[in-house]
């Protein structure tokens, strides 16, 4: 992309050029450029396009990076960094790497998980916190035993329609994600099937989170594993966190297909022989 400069005829028959990569359509002559390049050239591009910027549109503005993969001359040869608004310290990334400048024990190219040794915090400061050293924790006067765990009655019995009619929703559910946040463990579960529920309830199909005490977890009671689908049965309590909590009364069975007909069987039992909801 050229044209002609003013005062060319002063310059005699030397031809400047204005290489803007193709993002930019029109230039300007600048003297002292000229004379400083050895009167080779002394064009600047006017108004890069394309997220671009320099004098020859040669490189990519602040909060964009160069593609590697396409040529300067490329409509989309600069991405946007996309930095994460909560792990990133600012907005402007590597022009090579498309690396962003992550807070404090935070990693990843646009900084958006925790890092070897860290668990996430609800904090948007400090996103990522240092896990504790077991080693350094003191342990109350109390605590110094293994927790008592017993047995798991309620989850190693034979459903019956009896404990069907006495929980307050019943539904199929992947294990997806977990993450240890205090004295529990949040579980990110994906809701497959609904087979009961009360009307205060709105339990449905989706992305959900399940909450289960570390303590509970430790005695496998109960015993969930990621990527496994289970059966969940359990009470709904007005005040609790944000999902479903489960307890040592609750019912979780892994998940069969050969089930689903059980299932089918309660829910037209069930206007029969379970008493009304209490809500």
């Amino acid at each position: 992309m050229s044209e002609a400069i003013p005062g060319v005829q002063e310059l005699g028959e030397v031809l400047l050029t204005c290489n803007c990569n193709l993002h930019a359509r029109r230039c300007r002559f600048n003297m002292e450029l000229y004379k400083l390049s050895g009167r080779v050239s002394g064009g600047v591009c006017h108004r890069c396009r394309h997220n671009t910027a320099g004098r020859h549109c040669h490189y990519c503005k602040e909060g964009f990076y160069r593609d590697g993969s396409r040529p300067i001359i490329h409509r989309k040869a600069c991405k946007a960094c996309d930095c994460h608004p909560v792990g990133a310290s600012g907005k402007t990334c590597n022009q090579t790497t498309g690396q962003c400048p992550c807070k404090d024990g935070v990693t990843g190219t646009i900084c958006n998980r925790c890092d070897k040794g860290y668990q996430q915090s609800r904090s948007p400061i400090a996103p990522c916190i240092k896990v504790p050293d077991p080693s350094t924790i003191r342990p109350a006067a109390h605590s110094y035993a293994q927790p008592s765990c017993g047995k798991c009655r309620v989850n190693k019995r034979r459903l019956k329609i009896k404990k069907y009619c006495r929980r307050d929703y019943a539904l199929v559910a992947r294990v997806i994600n977990k993450e240890v946040l205090g004295e529990y463990t949040r579980f990110d579960i994906q809701v497959t099937n609904v087979f009961k529920r009360t009307r205060a309830d709105r339990v449905r199909r989706g992305g959900d989170q399940l909450w289960v005490r570390n303590e509970d977890l430790t005695c496998k009671c109960p015993d969930i594993r990621m990527g496994n689908e289970y059966l969940l049965l359990g009470r709904k309590e007005r005040k609790q966190r944000p999902g479903l909590v489960i307890n040592r009364q609750s019912i979780v069975i892994r998940w069969r297909n050969n089930k689903q007909a059980r299932m089918r069987r309660f829910l037209k039992k069930a206007s029969k022989k379970c008493r009304p909801s209490r809500y």
